[in-house]
């Protein structure tokens, strides 16, 4: 469920700004989302504050070539599932919600290429891993966008 009514999509991913506008929109629908909330705020326990500029620096590496984040979402996301399961229907809502934020803000081809980095997966991968441990063909070498969700 959206916490406001969004603006039509005017402008792309192509600076620092837009990119922390669109990981902040996102995550405030996961942290409210049924299936992934419980995941991020009683399992990984996340401290918004400081995760949420590690968010954003992960998507300006990837979409804007940017330095910057450090992080390692494969063993931050197998310690949140060695808690409890990652399953297909957690990446898929992931997911499911990701595009929703992209195609309700954005537009361009940033935007389109957050689509596809966030897509770039085989579904047949999808069942008991966490996202982050079968993920990372989209070219940043660090997983999967969801960032290092707990911290290590």
């Amino acid at each position: 469920m959206r916490d406001s009514p969004r603006p039509d999509p005017t402008g792309d991913l192509d600076s620092d700004d837009e990119i922390a506008e669109m990981v902040r929109r996102f995550y405030a629908d996961v942290t409210q989302d049924d299936l992934l909330g419980p995941m991020f705020n009683e399992v990984a326990r996340v401290d918004w504050n400081e995760h949420l500029p590690k968010l954003a620096a992960f998507w300006c590496r990837a979409l804007l070539g940017q330095p910057g984040y450090q992080g390692n979402p494969f063993r931050a996301h197998m310690l949140v599932h060695a808690q409890r399961e990652f399953t297909a229907a957690h990446f898929e809502r992931w997911l499911t919600l990701f595009h929703e934020t992209i195609e309700l803000g954005w537009t361009g081809p940033n935007a389109q290429r957050a689509r596809d980095l966030a897509d770039d997966r085989d579904p047949g991968e999808r069942q008991g891993a966490p996202p982050a441990a079968t993920h990372g063909q989209h070219g940043c070498g660090d997983g999967h966008p969801l960032g290092d969700v707990v911290q290590a």
